[in-house]
C-alpha cells in the first residue's frame, strides 16, 4: 500500500525532483502553491503545462509534456494536477521515464488505472492526496491551525 506512514516518508525522503502536470502560473491556484512550497523545502520543481510552454513558472522553464523534458533531468515524482479521466497518458508517459519512483494524483484525482499500471511497473502510486499536507504533516511543517503561516495574530490582514 502506497499511502501508509512509512511509504509516503520513505516516498518523501527520496523524491527531490518532482514535474508537476497541471502546474499553473497562477499563484492563488493550489498547484502553484504546492509547487512553490516544495521549492522552498530543497526539491527541483519542473512545470509542466502546454499553455505556458516555454515560458517561466517559479524560475524554471515550462514543458508542454512529460515527454518534452530532457532525458537528462531525472524525474523522481510525477504530480499530476489534472483531471482524473486524464491521468491515464500522463501516467503512461511518467512511466516511459527511468528512474521514476511515484506517481502522485493530487486530492480529487484518483485513476485507479493509472494506478494499477504505476504499481506493475513497480512505481510508487498515491492517489487522492496532497504532497503538500503530507509532507507538511510528515516532516513538521503543519500548524495547529493546518498551515505554518508565520503569523502570530488574531488579527485579520487587510485587503
Amino acid at each position: 500500500m502506497s499511502d501508509d506512514l512509512a511509504t509516503l516518508t520513505r516516498i518523501l525522503s527520496i523524491c527531490r525532483t518532482v514535474a508537476v502536470v497541471g502546474l499553473s502560473a497562477e499563484w492563488h491556484r493550489p498547484s502553484f502553491f504546492v509547487a512553490k512550497y516544495l521549492q522552498q523545502h530543497g526539491w527541483r520543481v519542473l512545470p509542466v503545462n502546454p499553455r505556458h510552454a516555454g515560458r517561466q513558472i517559479l524560475g524554471e522553464t515550462v514543458y508542454p509534456d512529460l515527454d518534452a523534458i530532457p532525458v537528462s533531468i531525472n524525474i523522481d515524482m510525477v504530480d499530476v494536477f489534472r483531471r482524473t479521466e486524464d491521468v491515464l497518458p500522463v501516467a503512461e508517459a511518467a512511466l516511459r521515464r527511468v528512474g521514476l519512483k511515484c506517481l502522485w494524483q493530487q486530492i480529487g484525482v484518483a485513476n485507479t488505472d493509472a494506478d494499477a499500471l504505476a504499481r506493475a511497473a513497480g512505481v510508487d502510486s498515491v492517489m487522492n492526496r496532497c504532497v503538500k499536507i503530507e509532507h507538511a504533516r510528515l516532516f513538521g511543517g503543519l500548524h495547529w491551525v493546518g498551515v505554518d503561516t508565520g503569523v502570530v495574530s488574531a488579527r485579520r490582514r487587510a485587503v
